[in-house]
């Protein structure tokens, strides 16, 4: 019987043990485990779940600014930026990224290079007056696709864009040709862009002279003065294209195109543009709600 009585409260010795080491009592134990949590705990447990969403609705890519920076749009949530930080670290909430780096630009060719127009004046005052080009690459199990961007400086919104299996002039004047179709740019528009072949070759300037662009051209070896574009190569390749494994160049076709026009342009929000997508940005120049 001894024994029997000994077993039916070997359940509790791990427990008293435990509350004579805190220095506190049974019941006080127990009372602190069925108090409802308090108001500050529901607080932090509702800003989890926002934190949750809102980087689950970027796509895993969004920092603690980012994510604060939609919190702080919402109605009813205060959250301090350092608050947020502290709760995506405390949870393993991250933005995802990856690096790599291949250079595309071959700039040992004969044709004429134009001067620095731009001189890193990245900021224009309205829409559709300075815009910058280049090309870069993607890995398919099929081979290369490479890919050539136009975006406006003034909100950086990707206006043009095109895909092709070869690293070629059409391949730039065919993202030259959406942006002057969807944009319809006044005559004197600087297009910036490097000294690559693709923008120094006799077609390309003669589309830009025909719509009344005037071309601007990188300095030799200075990627800085084509910063944004880079820019949006890495933002596209470490939030998207380096987490992807592209069967085809048509998938992987299908893939950054959807995540310019369905993610970049519309929804991802840009720090220069004060944390408002490129839609939004223009969109608010405009006054158009």
């Amino acid at each position: 019987m001894r024994f029997a009585a000994i077993d039916d409260h070997r359940d509790q010795y791990p427990l008293q043990i435990m509350c004579r080491s805190l220095q506190v009592s049974s019941s006080g134990y127990h009372t602190w485990r069925t108090r409802p949590p308090s108001n500050r705990i529901k607080e932090e447990q509702h800003l989890l779940q926002l934190i949750e969403k809102i980087h689950i609705g970027s796509r895993t890519t969004y920092g603690s600014p980012r994510v604060h920076a939609v919190l702080s749009g919402l109605n009813d949530v205060s959250c301090s930026i350092q608050r947020t930080a502290r709760l995506m670290r405390k949870h393993g909430i991250r933005a995802k990224t990856k690096k790599k780096f291949k250079a595309t630009t071959n700039s040992k060719h004969t044709f004429p290079v134009a001067e620095n127009v731009l001189a890193r004046n990245f900021s224009p005052e309205a829409p559709n007056k300075a815009w910058a080009g280049d090309i870069t690459y993607l890995w398919t199990r099929e081979g290369w696709l490479y890919l050539a961007v136009v975006i406006d400086l003034f909100s950086r919104k990707v206006v043009g864009w095109a895909m092709e299996d070869t690293l070629s002039r059409e391949l730039a004047m065919k993202a030259l040709r959406m942006a002057i179709s969807s944009r319809e740019p006044d005559a004197g528009l600087v297009s910036h862009s490097d000294r690559g072949s693709q923008y120094a070759s006799n077609d390309y300037q003669e589309l830009l002279r025909l719509y009344g662009a005037i071309c601007s051209m990188s300095r030799k070896g200075n990627c800085w003065d084509n910063s944004v574009v880079e820019s949006f190569f890495g933002t596209l390749k470490q939030e998207h294209v380096f987490f992807c494994d592209y069967g085809t160049r048509e998938e992987a076709r299908n893939s950054v195109f959807e995540w310019i026009e369905g993610w970049y342009n519309v929804k991802r929000l840009h720090s220069t543009l004060g944390n408002c997508s490129p839609d939004e940005y223009e969109r608010a120049a405009s006054g158009v709600a």
